[in-house]
């Protein structure tokens, strides 16, 4: 089976250029803050998860743009790159259960750095015209629950006032997608909106009819663990 990912791809690339037209207005506004330029690939190491749309959205893309020996060389760097978060993440899970606070875990995670497999030995970006939303916004003010974020190799300073993205409300809009695509394909995996994966793992994925859960009914156990969180 065929799955039209156009309608939502659209409604993906409608969020996209906002953030694009958001970050050319806080660059204009601050052009001596903004220290982004070419071959700078601070952001291509950050430790950062994608939503279901835009897994689906670069992995539609990658498979367009890349073949043979190439496409290769790229899928083995995601496959390397995928461990490395795999160990990091497992690790997370553990000193949760350990005792250690979710604020200093999520503190510690984003100090790792990890090189994206996407960027090449001129540390530019194989598919920069198909990157996430993060790194679109990489290097402006943000803030997630409540708590601001920037780069640190830019010039805001911490404690004035800057326009700042609410990163909450984009991710609201990206779950609401990615729900309104599982609801239209009839998918059997309840949750698969809510799931999130590093851009190594949307490389690797297949997201076949049977992946996604087409077609199949509901599993109960899977109904009632949707329902009960």
């Amino acid at each position: 089976m065929s799955i039209d990912f156009e309608p939502f791809f659209k409604q993906y690339e409608a969020l996209v250029k906002m953030a694009d037209d958001v970050f050319a207005r806080v660059k204009k506004e601050y052009p001596e803050n903004v220290t982004c330029e070419i071959k700078c690939a601070d952001c291509c190491h950050a430790l950062f998860d994608l939503t279901l749309i835009e897994s689906i959205y670069i992995n539609h893309y990658f498979n367009r743009q890349f073949a043979g020996a190439h496409r290769a060389a790229l899928i083995e760097k995601a496959n390397r790159a995928d461990r490395q978060v795999h160990k990091l993440k497992h690790a997370a899970v553990k000193a949760q259960k350990g005792g250690k606070s979710e604020e200093a875990i999520i503190g510690e995670m984003a100090e790792q750095r990890i090189r994206c497999p996407l960027l090449n030995e001129q540390d530019q970006c194989e598919m920069y015209a198909h990157r996430p939303i993060t790194c679109r916004l990489y290097g402006i003010p943000t803030a997630i629950g409540g708590t601001g974020h920037t780069c640190g190799l830019s010039g805001f300073e911490q404690g004035k006032p800057y326009p700042t993205v609410n990163l909450d409300r984009i991710q609201t809009r990206l779950y609401e997608i990615s729900e309104e695509l599982r609801k239209t394909i009839k998918s059997r995996h309840v949750s698969l909106a809510t799931i999130l994966v590093p851009l190594s793992m949307a490389l690797l994925t297949e997201y076949s009819a049977e992946y996604l859960g087409v077609g199949q009914k509901v599993n109960p156990e899977e109904q009632q663990g949707a329902e009960d969180e």
